[in-house]
């Protein structure tokens, strides 16, 4: 390859008398196989920081080979038919996984754009023009003939015209390469929106399942304390107890039913999120309670190694880094001539007949080459500029690739704690209860103040919601972990799979 300063060669001959030039023929065959020398660095995908295992996915993870593992409808595993019917809206409803997709559309028209620069523009012209006078004064024609005197002239014109610019150094391949890796980025954060919108879709549908249990058990604690400030009325109407038992019985009723009523606001509020996520106004949305499947999937996690085949975010980041490594070769291309061929064929007459006529064609061809011989370091600012884009591409992507380990390994931490956390709060359930009724029986008794019994009760309640609410956590950190792993799943039925 070398440089050409600046140069212009046209050839034109009228038809039927000469012929085409050898020299314009190999010209024309030397730039085509001149095409393709493309210039830029060659892509080679980023190193990032691997492991071999998951930290904490030791010693209680079910694991399954990697090469079994493939997207599917990952929510089916909580075997919950509710949250399996929103979850299939989203894909058509969802209003954020609707712009991605009309962006990874536009994405791949971007890429047929882009190719069409590879191949010619051919164009069709036609013309006609009828003139005349009624003065003896001469008259000049289109076609530069002189008439003399009045009269009507006619003249017709048809032309085809060519123009291509050979892909001599690579820049319309880059361009093309580009496009698709843009594309293919595009298609990536696709698939991330909607698994975003299917997570946070799965996390709202457990969080409303969970305020249904809580209601339920605040409704069941305050028909308790209903029973509990009858007892103490007795016991104040019989000169047993203060009337201080009683107000404190009124009081801790009264704060029960103010919880149940925040929480049953809060159930609106996530039923709305959930009419959002879905792509319905929640005037037309409603979420009858239904019972909560507490069911956790054990999650394959498989090598770490798959999670930077199966994480979109890490895709898309990729892609753009191959997107960024084609703009350096465009930049680049920049240190070379643009070279253009244009062919051009037409007939011209006074009659409309006469455009059929070989006698009255004319062609062209022209061959031409432009460079730049000083833009003040425009084009080397250009090529730096590419380069840096580049790198932070590539940082970009090594972020993602260790916020993806950390991700996998802050959920498989928590799911491991979360399964002691929740035997342990059973424990804590339980004895709480017992503690509850003891005491109420002690009270009944005249053993023990009312203030012991109150005490006991909002102990016993609060351990109760805490349990309810551990059983949420690990449903929400089990959606977190197939999220933080790139999707669902279906594993081979000898892999050892989740149940």
């Amino acid at each position: 390859m070398y440089f050409i300063n600046r140069f212009q060669v046209s050839f034109m001959r009228l038809p039927s008398t000469l012929r085409l030039r050898p020299a314009v023929l190999a010209t024309a065959t030397a730039l085509s196989l001149l095409t393709g020398c493309a210039v830029g660095p060659k892509y080679v995908v980023p190193t990032s920081a691997e492991s071999p295992v998951y930290k904490e996915a030791q010693g209680f993870v079910v694991a399954a080979p990697a090469d079994t593992l493939d997207k599917g409808p990952w929510w089916q595993l909580f075997g919950d038919p509710i949250l399996n019917d929103l979850a299939a809206s989203i894909e058509v409803s969802n209003q954020n996984v609707a712009l991605a997709v009309a962006n990874y559309a536009q994405a791949r028209a971007i890429v047929a754009q882009q190719r069409a620069t590879l191949f010619p523009t051919v164009s069709l012209t036609g013309s006609g023009e009828r003139a005349g006078s009624r003065s003896g004064n001469a008259t000049v024609n289109n076609n530069g003939t002189v008439t003399t005197g009045g009269g009507v002239n006619n003249s017709y014109q048809l032309n085809v015209a060519a123009s291509w610019e050979p892909d001599v150094w690579g820049k319309l391949r880059a361009g093309v390469t580009g496009a698709q890796a843009s594309a293919q980025a595009s298609a990536a954060d696709l698939a991330a929106a909607r698994l975003s919108a299917q997570g946070e879709l799965a996390s709202d549908y457990f969080s409303l399942r969970e305020m249904d249990a809580e209601i339920d058990l605040l409704n069941s604690t305050i028909a308790g304390y209903e029973r509990v400030r009858l007892i103490t009325s007795n016991r104040f109407n019989a000169g047993i107890a203060a009337k201080s038992d009683v107000l404190q019985a009124e009081t801790t009723l009264a704060s029960a039913r103010d919880n149940a009523l925040s929480l049953v606001l809060q159930r609106q509020q996530m039923e709305h999120a959930i009419a959002v996520l879905v792509g319905k106004t929640p005037a037309t949305f409603t979420l009858a309670k239904a019972a909560w499947i507490q069911s956790v999937p054990d999650v394959p996690t498989g090598i770490p190694s798959t999670l930077l085949q199966r994480r979109p975010d890490i895709a898309a980041a990729e892609r753009r880094v191959a997107y960024a490594n084609e703009q350096i070769g465009i930049a680049q291309a920049a240190y070379y001539p643009d070279i253009s061929l244009t062919a051009a064929y037409g007939t011209a007459g006074a009659v409309v007949g006469d455009l059929f006529r070989a006698s009255e064609a004319a062609w062209s061809l022209g061959l031409s080459a432009a460079q730049t011989l000083f833009n003040g370091g425009a084009t080397r600012a250009a090529v730096e500029s590419a380069t840096a884009a580049r790198e932070a591409a590539v940082a970009t992507y090594r972020q993602t690739v260790l916020t993806a380990f950390a991700d996998v390994e802050n959920q498989l931490s928590s799911t491991r704690v979360l399964v002691q956390q929740q035997a342990v709060r059973k424990q804590a359930s339980d004895a709480a209860d017992q503690v509850e009724a003891q005491l109420l029986n002690r009270y009944k008794a005249g053993q023990v103040s009312y203030t012991d019994v109150v005490t006991a009760q909002a102990t016993a309640l609060s351990s109760r919601l805490s349990l309810v609410q551990i059983q949420a956590s690990r449903q929400a950190t089990a959606v977190a972990l197939i999220q933080s792993l790139g999707g669902g799943w279906h594993a081979d039925a000898g892999a050892g799979a989740a149940k």
